[in-house]
């Protein structure tokens, strides 16, 4: 990868808008990203990485609000406290993500019941 990437070149490669980027810089979810001369912003990796976690944190439906709070306290940098609240704020978000696979595998489950239902259903029309 390059050394940075534009406002653009970022949004591809992250799968974001530009106006997404742009509104995650505004509400403090990203850091103000340095700029050249002309008040393009370049974005490095280490920009990249934080992005990247921040997506998988909205994917599994972490909201703004608390990601905005995970991302204040990793602004205070590696002192006990806030280490100790982001592994709990983790911790209580991995439980609720657990809590949403296991139940989606039982809808699954029964998605699969229905479909080989189905399927004996139109074995069953099919013989004489």
């Amino acid at each position: 990868m390059t050394a940075s990437l534009t406002i653009q070149q970022t949004a591809e490669a992250c799968g974001l808008s530009v106006h997404t980027l742009r509104y995650y810089e505004r509400i403090g979810l990203i850091k103000p990203i340095p700029r050249r001369s002309n008040g393009h912003r370049l974005y490095r990796a280490d920009d990249l990485n934080w992005i990247a976690f921040l997506l998988r944190l909205r994917a599994t439906g972490m909201s703004i609000e608390e990601m905005l709070h995970y991302a204040q306290l990793r602004e205070q940098g590696d002192l006990p406290a806030s280490v100790a609240e982001r592994k709990a704020m983790l911790v209580r978000h991995t439980a609720a993500v657990e809590a949403e696979v296991r139940a989606m595998q039982e809808t699954l489950a029964y998605l699969h019941q229905k479909i080989a239902l189905y399927s004996n259903m139109e074995t069953d029309l099919q013989s004489p």
